[in-house]
Parts: C-alpha cells; sequence; structure tokens
C-alpha cells in the first residue's frame, strides 16, 4: 500500500520506530481523560438534584459532600490522564521528529547530485526543519485533542438524549448545522488550500534564502528587495492566497460561530415553552439547567474540531512532502572491480529528459574525447551542454544510450572510483564556511598542509592568501571573510588540482570573472588540465581556440564539430557564433576607448 493512502496515524507510526505504544497510550489516556472530564457535569447535577429533592430544608441534602468529592476526584483523574498523554506524545512527538529529518537526510545524502539543482536549498530546509517539526506539534498537542474530538461526541450524544430528548435535540442540531459550515471552510475544492499554502511557503523560504545569500549584492549597489523580483513575487503570491482565502472562509466562519454558540441562546426560551407542557416541573428545570451548564462543553468540542482539523490538514501535508524527499531514489550503485586502462569519455546515442519535462535536453548525442585531449562544448544557451556535462559524474543518469569512462558506462562504475576519476568546476562554486585550508582540501583530505599550498600556487591563488589575514588559516562565508567570484572560482581550481583526477569537466568556470581573475584562471588551467582528459564548456569562444576539438550542440543535438578553424571556415552555427562575439568584443572596446 502506498503511504499516500495509508491514514495519518498510520503513517506517522512508521517513524516513531520503538515509540509506537506511546502514541497508542497517548491516544487512549487522552480519551479517557475527555469522557472523565464529564465527570464533574455531572456530579453538580446531582449536587443540584440533592438540593432540589431538599428544599426548603437545604441540611437535608445529604449527598452534597459526597458527589462534590466525586467532581474533585474526576477532574483530578481527568488532569493526571491528560497530562500522562501529553507526557507520552511528547516523549513519542520528539523521536518521530527525529526520524524523519534522520530519514529525510539519509534521502538526501544518497540522491543524484542533479537533484540539489531542481530542489532549491531552501526548499529542502523547510522540508526538514519545517515540517518535521509541524508533525511534533501535532503530535504532541493536537494528537490528545484529537482523540478527545473522536469519544466526546458519542459520550455528549448519549447524555443529551439521557435526561429529555426535547432539549437534547435543541442542543444537537446548532453543532450538526455547523459542521456544515466547517465542510464549507475546509471541504471540497478547499481542501485542497493546505497544498497550496504550503507551496506559497515553499516558494516564498526559497525566494528568501536566495535574496539573504545575495545581501552582499544588495549593499554594494544600494539597491532594495524589490530589485529581487522572485522574492517580491513570492510575498505579493503568498500575500494575494492568504487574503483571498480569508475572505472566502467570512461567512462560513460567521455561520460556524454562531450556531455552535446558538444552543446557550436557544435553551432558555425554549425551556419557558416547554416547562408548560411538562407535567413534572421540577424535574424538568433540574434537566434545563443540567442542560445549561453542559451546552459549554459542545462549544468547546466543536472549537477543538476545528482546530484539530486545520492541524490534521497541516500535518497530512508536512508528512507528504517529507515522504516525496524520502521516495527519492538514489543512483543505482555499479560493480564494476576492474581497473581502468584509459580515461578517455565516450557519449554514445545519450539522451536524457528532466523530471517533469516534456522536451529532451539531450538527443542521441554521441561524441568521442581520446585520453588526454580537451574537448569544448559551444551552442546557444539552453542547448544541452550543461547537461551533458553533468552526466559524466552522474548528476543524473542518461535515459537511453550510455556515457563510457575508459571504455566502462559510469553506471558499472562504484560512486567512490567515478569520483576518485572525475573533478569538476561548476559557475557556481560552493565554498564551505570553513578556512581556506579545509576547502581545499576537501578533495583530498588526507593531503598535507604542503601539498595544500602547492595547489593553491598552481591555482593562481598567492595574491589570493597575501591578502588574508591569516592567509591559508582564513575562515570564509559566514562569521568570515567574503570572495570575489573569480577568487572563489581560483580557490575551486585549487581543489581540482590537489585532487589530481584524470578527467576533469569544466563547466564556464570562468563566467563570473573580471579580464584580471580571467587570466589568473586560464593559467591555473594549464596545470590543471595538463595531460588530462577534459571537457569544457565556454559562452568566452577566445577560451576554447586551442582546443582539441570543438562541439556545437544546439537544441540538445551536436549540429557541428571540429577545431576552431575549420568551423568558422563552415560558416554554420559555430562561424554565427564567433561573428558575434567579435562583434561584442570590438563595442566593447569602443565603449572603453569613448570613457577613457
Amino acid at each position: 500500500m502506498e503511504l499516500q493512502k495509508q491514514s495519518l496515524f498510520s503513517r506517522l507510526l512508521v517513524f516513531a520506530g520503538d515509540y509506537r505504544a506511546l502514541l497508542v497510550w497517548s491516544w487512549v489516556l487522552a480519551a479517557g481523560s475527555s469522557v472523565l472530564s464529564l465527570g464533574p457535569f455531572l456530579c453538580i447535577w446531582l449536587v443540584i438534584r440533592d438540593i432540589f429533592g431538599a428544599l426548603p430544608d437545604v441540611s437535608r441534602a445529604m449527598g452534597i459532600t459526597r458527589f462534590g468529592w466525586l467532581a474533585v476526584g474526576f477532574a483530578l483523574a481527568s488532569i493526571t490522564c491528560y497530562f500522562a498523554a501529553l507526557l507520552c506524545s511528547h516523549l513519542a512527538a520528539f523521536r518521530v521528529e527525529k526520524n524523519m529529518r534522520k530519514a529525510a537526510m539519509h534521502a538526501i545524502v544518497e540522491a543524484p547530485l542533479g537533484y540539489f539543482d531542481a530542489n532549491a536549498s531552501g526548499k529542502l530546509r523547510k522540508v526538514i526543519d519545517d515540517n518535521a517539526g509541524m508533525t511534533h506539534a501535532f503530535l504532541a498537542h493536537q494528537l490528545p485533542d484529537l482523540a478527545g474530538a473522536a469519544v466526546l461526541p458519542l459520550a455528549i450524544l448519549i447524555i443529551f438524549f439521557a435526561f429529555d430528548w426535547r432539549l437534547g435535540l435543541i442542543c444537537l442540531m446548532p453543532p450538526l448545522l455547523s459542521l456544515a459550515f466547517l465542510r464549507q471552510m475546509m471541504g471540497g475544492e478547499r481542501s485542497h488550500s493546505m497544498h497550496q499554502y504550503m507551496n506559497a511557503l515553499e516558494t516564498m523560504n526559497t525566494a528568501a534564502v536566495e535574496y539573504v545569500r545575495g545581501m552582499p549584492v544588495v549593499k554594494v549597489f544600494q539597491q532594495t528587495v524589490h530589485s529581487f523580483r522572485n522574492f517580491r513575487e513570492s510575498i505579493t503570491r503568498y500575500w494575494q492566497f492568504a487574503s483571498e482565502f480569508a475572505l472566502t472562509c467570512r461567512l462560513p466562519m460567521v455561520g460556524f460561530m454562531l450556531t455552535i454558540h446558538a444552543p446557550s441562546l436557544l435553551l432558555l426560551p425554549a425551556g419557558l415553552l416547554l416547562i408548560t407542557t411538562t407535567p413534572d416541573y421540577k424535574r424538568f428545570l433540574l434537566d434545563l439547567i443540567f442542560y445549561m451548564l453542559f451546552v459549554p462543553v459542545c462549544t468547546t468540542l466543536m472549537g477543538k474540531i476545528m482546530y484539530v482539523g486545520e492541524s490534521v490538514m497541516a500535518a497530512q501535508e508536512a508528512v507528504g512532502r517529507v515522504e516525496a524527499v524520502l521516495q527519492t531514489q538514489p543512483l543505482a550503485a555499479g560493480n564494476y572491480r576492474g581497473t581502468l586502462r584509459q580515461t578517455g569519455l565516450c557519449f554514445e546515442q545519450v539522451s536524457f529528459t528532466y523530471p517533469g519535462k516534456a522536451t529532451p535536453a539531450v538527443r542521441q548525442v554521441s561524441l568521442t574525447i581520446p585520453p588526454g585531449k580537451t574537448y569544448a562544448l559551444v551552442g546557444p544557451s539552453g542547448g544541452g551542454k550543461t547537461t551533458l556535462a553533468t552526466l559524466v559524474p552522474r548528476f543524473w543518469d542518461v535515459q537511453a544510450g550510455s556515457v563510457k569512462l575508459g571504455g566502462v558506462d559510469v553506471r558499472e562504475l562504484p560512486e567512490e572510483e567515478l569520483m576518485r576519476q572525475i573533478a569538476f568546476v561548476f559557475q557556481n562554486t560552493r565554498l564551505f564556511k570553513a578556512s581556506l585550508l579545509d576547502n581545499i582540501r576537501a578533495a583530498r583530505p588526507g593531503a598535507g598542509r604542503g601539498e595544500v599550498l602547492r595547489a593553491a600556487h598552481l591555482a593562481q591563488c598567492d595574491d589570493i592568501l597575501a591578502k588574508l589575514p591569516q592567509g591559508l588559516d582564513t575562515v570564509v562565508g559566514s562569521g568570515g571573510i567574503y570572495l570575489s567570484g573569480g577568487e572563489q572560482q581560483r580557490i575551486a581550481l585549487a581543489r581540482a588540482i590537489l585532487k589530481d583526477a584524470p578527467v576533469v569537466v569544466l563547466d564556464e568556470a570562468t563566467a563570473f570573472a573580471d579580464p584580471e581573475n580571467e587570466y589568473r584562471i586560464q593559467q591555473a588551467f594549464r596545470h590543471l588540465t595538463k595531460g588530462k582528459t577534459v571537457l569544457m564548456i565556454a559562452h568566452r569562444l577566445s577560451s576554447v581556440r586551442q582546443v582539441d576539438c570543438i562541439a556545437v550542440l544546439q537544441a540538445g543535438e551536436i549540429v557541428e564539430q571540429g577545431s576552431h578553424e575549420q568551423l568558422v571556415k563552415q560558416n554554420g552555427v559555430y562561424a554565427g557564433l564567433w561573428r558575434e562575439y567579435q562583434t561584442a568584443i570590438a563595442w566593447k572596446v569602443r565603449r572603453q576607448e569613448q570613457n577613457a
């Protein structure tokens, strides 16, 4: 049975582990507490009955003390059961929250690297942190109320008709009507509102994380939040959804609040009308007093049902989103145990379509890169260059064809062996919030300080280390210093040089570099790529003129292939790109001369 088809309680029990019994006990104890909470009302009615029976000599009412202590006993027993239920639910909730987060983190660690391009860090943080926290709040606090909301209606229904069916019917009809209003607010199309609400929150959370990460740019260029369209639009969409939903609930909410309080208003006039038709007015008056004392319990119950219903919807959505992360399938582990005799790359009729997309990103691409050669992928944006490069380290697995390293399908290689063979530097450099030493040594944790310094030197990082207060031990990121895009790229290159893998994948490695940093990065490339099999992607065509071969991708297919000179002579797609690049360079030079 699929998890989504199981009840919320059953799905949460999966995460409870050894604490499942505590959840069950919490439910039982909370239900018992709810039933016991009705005891004091019955005792009060018995006290009033004794007093009525003893009038005018109240001293003859012998059961007042007994029923009074019995009411105290019921109240204490109810409180004790509820406290025990909360204790069990809190212990179980902490365990469920912990297990959900551990399971989600394990799934993320095992997920393919491409999963993180499709799922932003802000979204994943909210799923793992906030949604797991929502289930904790539901189990710890709403679960006992849910047990009461499930058991109390039956007990109340019995009590309603145990004394006077006419008064019971008067008390019962408004709550039944309130359920209709409650269904208007939470049923039908509005039952999907929680899903839309969580989507809006995730979108806003993701945009907020991106905005905060870009705060240095905001401060430098004196921009405002409105400069970040995604963040502003996500806030606007959330506000519009929340406002529209609240406005559509106005009338049902008014109806709900009126109907749950209606019994208190109806009992007195109805009682005055009915008392004239009853033969035993004293008994009827006693029953009327009991119903007037007991009706607030129904009001409280209906309020609990509303809030618990909302909590159940939120918890179901939260659990569903965590389960969606858990259902992420890791890439199949390879079992090749041989030794790679060479490091050439070969794409054979490769096709790949991103999840949720209809159009293939690459289709039937065939390309062979001999060992020790440098091939470049160029072409218009969206042509499939980055997709093709990410298929080598298995960010995603091909859906047709194969990618081979040294004649072996990369899907057959164990992950450790594949990662040992490949070093990759992408345009979005990721540095840890740690020292530069630890950032560079992440490529080879066992490397000594001297080896790290040599890699930094070869990556043209000497000027970076020289200007930092603690050199290689300087912490970058939050709580430390920040590096420019080009400087970060050189640190990433030092990491790749230290790894010394036989295959290098470069994706727009100079994308965010100024001219000075670009020159230093190109110098670092020479050390990084010397004697290696290299697959590089670049929009700056000047950086690919000297490569062994250029493959031009357009709409996911290789349309041209050859050296720079050969492709220019063909006067095809590459020649057009080269002319545009030359025109852009000339325009830039003229502009600089005019500003000089």
